[in-house]
């Protein structure tokens, strides 16, 4: 199942998995044990930068190993991997 979590006016839908919304829960939790809010705060920005970019235009960044699958590099040690439904992308996961 699906969850939405975003739609840009003029752009893709975009939903996030059950398990990249999982592995963003873990992200979030290992940084809150290790480092300080502000790193919270960062990545989440990133992300929402990451997704309006993607919204506007899916092919933006590079397809991954999988052809299928693109690869957004959001911070150093955060890796986006989404496709694209029609009219929707799809975040699988976040690494």
């Amino acid at each position: 199942m699906l969850l939405q979590e975003g739609c840009m006016k003029s752009g893709y839908k975009v939903y996030w998995t059950a398990n990249a919304l999982a592995e963003l829960a873990n992200t979030i939790t290992y940084l809150e044990e290790n480092f300080a809010d502000k790193e919270i705060r960062r990545l989440v920005l990133q992300i929402e930068k990451t997704i309006a970019l993607i919204s506007h235009n899916p092919n933006i960044f590079p397809k991954s190993e999988l052809k299928l699958i693109y690869k957004a590099i959001v911070l150093k040690y955060n890796t986006l991997y989404y496709r694209v439904n029609e009219n929707n992308i799809e975040i699988l996961s976040l690494l």
